[in-house]
């Protein structure tokens, strides 16, 4: 998967965790290699940093928690996904494997 499409995904999955409990880094790193991620702490840190900045984690020492915008933002991006997850999954019924 390329890097921006990985990172995008990976962002969605952190939103999805900090909504369950706070993150940590050494926390979230074994969560979305069991994903199948290939991550490491260092891009585990940016996604954070960049949801904070966006406003939608907030830090608080080594931890991250999600805010009300990350709320509202994590129910818009459960939303587009059914849809496409949808469509996407009727499509690949239609397309033959190579």
């Amino acid at each position: 998967m390329h890097a921006e499409v990985q990172n995008l995904f990976v962002r969605i999955h952190l939103l999805y965790l900090a909504q369950r409990e706070d993150l940590t880094v050494s926390d979230a790193l074994p969560m979305l290699e069991e994903r199948g991620y290939r991550v490491g702490e260092r891009e585990i840190k940016q996604e954070l940093e960049h949801l904070t900045q966006e406003n939608f984690l907030t830090a608080h020492g080594d931890q991250w928690s999600l805010t009300g915008t990350g709320i509202e933002e994590y129910k818009e991006i459960l939303a587009v996904l059914g849809r496409v997850s949808e469509e996407l999954l009727v499509d690949s019924k239609k397309v033959s494997p190579a």
